[in-house]
């Protein structure tokens, strides 16, 4: 077991935010139709329940993509594939068309913006927003799915995009049996 030599601090937002860059997450995107469609980049996509199907994602109140995310009845969460650190920086930025070129994408089921070539997307049904803090947790419940049979995700971790260790051509590497 690795042990710190730090003395424990106060957990404010500021330590919470330094140590939550220690666990890397999938990165996503998740779209809404509204006109315009809005879009987000998020790392706090999570399976909440099997029986019944519930996955959540987290959207600061103050971000542009709020309004939309507040009404739309479905969204779609997209799991991005390694290769895909542009479009995760695209959806990421504020003040732009994140659905103009280079950003390949479709009318999905509901209207719902459906990324091209990811790695998977839910198109899911939006059940419940809870307000927490300067956040709302979306939950909402799978409808529709498609995943690729290879590929692997982009992650996020300490501040950057990242990838599995030894994966260098965008395939899960599995141990022999």
């Amino acid at each position: 077991m690795t042990q710190s030599t730090n003395a424990p601090v106060d957990a404010d937002s500021d330590a919470l935010r330094t140590l939550l860059r220690h666990q890397a997450s999938t990165v996503t995107v998740v779209t809404a139709p509204g006109a315009p469609a809005v879009g987000f980049t998020a790392t706090s996509f999570t399976s909440v329940s099997l029986a019944p199907p519930i996955v959540s994602v987290c959207l600061n109140l103050g971000s542009s993509s709020w309004p939309a995310v507040a009404r739309a009845r479905h969204v779609a969460v997209h799991l991005l594939a390694h290769h895909q650190q542009e479009l995760a920086r695209t959806f990421a930025t504020s003040g732009i068309d994140r659905f103009a070129g280079p950003t390949r994408w479709r009318t999905g089921p509901e209207g719902v913006p459906i990324l091209d070539d990811t790695l998977a997307w839910l198109l899911c049904r939006v059940v419940d927003r809870v307000t927490v803090g300067d956040h709302a947790v979306v939950l909402a419940e799978p409808e529709m799915l498609q995943h690729a049979d290879v590929g692997s995700p982009l992650l996020y971790h300490r501040g950057r995009y990242a990838g599995l260790a030894g994966d260098q051509h965008g395939t899960v590497r599995r141990p022999a049996a």
